[in-house]
């Protein structure tokens, strides 16, 4: 019985941090353009190597993140803190969604050199671009909020749902660059724009419906 319940709470980490990479890589930021551009310039694996990059980075700010609650979900043992720490994060999830359909991505757009450089050139220059943004962490805050996804007495479960994290934000930059190699004639700026507010719509319909199940207690995540 003991193995059992600690094979659902690692399947279920493993679920939510493909999730929690997947929403924060799936933003179109600067790394996100720069990752559309290498594709379209020099190559599917160079676009791949910059996502690569971006989730190294992704998943330092994880940690950090996660290491941060885990001290404070310490202090947070009631149902009615926890009830406050998700219903911010939906809230937060929210607003991030908002921001990034109204956003347009393509006014701050950094040139890809012509010069193709190594994959481990194309991978740090995106880890520079990436780890200068720590505003990330405020999108880990509410994602690990959401989903309870701090579990500070299992190490061993945290670590494969951190690495889960890069998992799922190596799968969002590999459907990328697949999509944008695949559509490598079609594909202009407009197309980002159409991305975008694709996934701020996302964003907002399933942080609207985390909200609305939370308020009313329509399901429980346990901790």
């Amino acid at each position: 019985m003991f193995l059992n319940i600690n094979h659902i709470d690692i399947l279920d980490l493993i679920l939510k941090g493909i999730l929690i990479g997947i929403i924060a890589s799936a933003p179109m930021g600067p790394v996100g353009i720069l990752c559309i551009q290498r594709t379209l310039n020099k190559g599917r694996w160079y676009g791949f190597a910059t996502g690569f990059g971006a989730a190294v980075s992704d998943m330092l700010y994880a940690l950090i993140t996660g290491l941060g609650m885990s001290f404070i979900m310490d202090f947070i043992s009631s149902p009615q803190a926890l009830f406050i720490l998700k219903i911010s994060g939906s809230l937060i999830l929210m607003a991030f969604g908002i921001y990034s359909f109204k956003s347009n991505p393509t006014k701050k757009i950094h040139k890809s050199g012509k010069k193709k450089g190594s994959l481990i050139y194309n991978m740090a220059t995106a880890f520079g671009v990436t780890i200068f943004n720590p505003l990330i962490i405020f999108l880990f805050i509410a994602s690990f909020a959401q989903f309870a996804f701090i579990r500070p007495d299992h190490p061993f479960e945290m670590g494969v749902g951190y690495f889960c994290i890069f998992l799922g934000a190596l799968l969002w930059w590999f459907g990328l660059t697949w999509l944008i190699d695949q559509i490598r004639g079609k594909f202009d700026t407009s197309g980002i724009l159409l991305i975008n507010k694709i996934i701020g719509c996302i964003v907002i319909i399933f942080s609207a419906i985390m909200l609305v199940g939370t308020a009313f207690n329509l399901y429980t995540i346990s901790i």
